[in-house]
């Protein structure tokens, strides 16, 4: 892949005529658009079949967490949509996940697992009753969601070198909280920059607010490819 395809824009904006804007200013100088909860709940399904008939390959980022059926369930009905990319949680558990690796079917659609949210650190997770600290509960699950059969797994760029050594250089690793120098963090705790992350190891990267949140959206992404180009 080339930089450009492995960058994933987040879509996390109130409605559909904005990520329309924000898809006609950033097609052609990124890889993929990610739909949240938040767009999702707006535009509804109608507005992801309509990416991916355009040809734009969409990250459906709902974050299913639910008993193994109702997931099922799920990412049967999401892979009608055309998804590229379709996380689960894996703390949903190794038969949760395995249900969803099952419902796939024959879609292209590759299955990730959110590990630990990038707005976390290690005393939200012990607040939490997970003691233990980041790292070690992320490669855990990172296993676990290769046990159960899925395509990689959605991680801060922090531990891209321990998933990386746990799990192959073939394991996705889908990393959000990235940041370029000077941007602020905003409710991120493990942010990276993208050539950090970039030499990490991570298979895509996803950026929001710095892009989004641009006075031009293309120059920021743009700027975002050179700097992964470069590491």
């Amino acid at each position: 892949m080339t930089p450009r395809e492995r960058l994933i824009v987040a879509l996390d904006v109130p409605d559909r005529r904005s990520a329309e804007g924000l898809v006609e200013a950033l097609t052609g100088h990124v890889g993929m658009f990610k739909v949240g909860s938040q767009l999702f709940t707006a535009a509804g399904p109608d507005f992801v079949a309509g990416l991916t008939k355009r040809g734009a390959p969409v990250f459906l980022d709902l974050k299913y967490h639910d008993i193994p059926n109702t997931v099922a369930s799920a990412v049967s009905a999401a892979g009608t949509l055309g998804v590229a990319l379709l996380d689960v949680h894996a703390l949903g558990g190794l038969e949760m996940m395995r249900a969803a690796v099952k419902a796939r079917g024959t879609a292209a659609t590759r299955l990730i697992a959110i590990t630990i949210l990038t707005s976390h650190d290690a005393a939200s997770l012990e607040r939490l009753g997970l003691p233990g600290g980041v790292p070690a509960r992320v490669r855990s699950l990172a296993l676990l969601a290769r046990e159960a059969g899925m395509d990689g797994v959605v991680a801060s760029p922090q531990e891209v070198e321990l998933i990386r050594e746990a799990c192959g250089p073939e394991f996705l690793v889908v990393t959000p909280g990235i940041r370029p120098g000077g941007a602020s963090l905003g409710d991120q705790a493990r942010p990276a920059t993208p050539a950090a992350a970039i030499r990490a190891g991570s298979s895509y990267l996803v950026v929001g607010r710095p892009i989004t949140e641009a006075p031009d959206p293309a120059a920021a992404a743009r700027a975002i490819v050179t700097e992964m180009t470069g590491a």
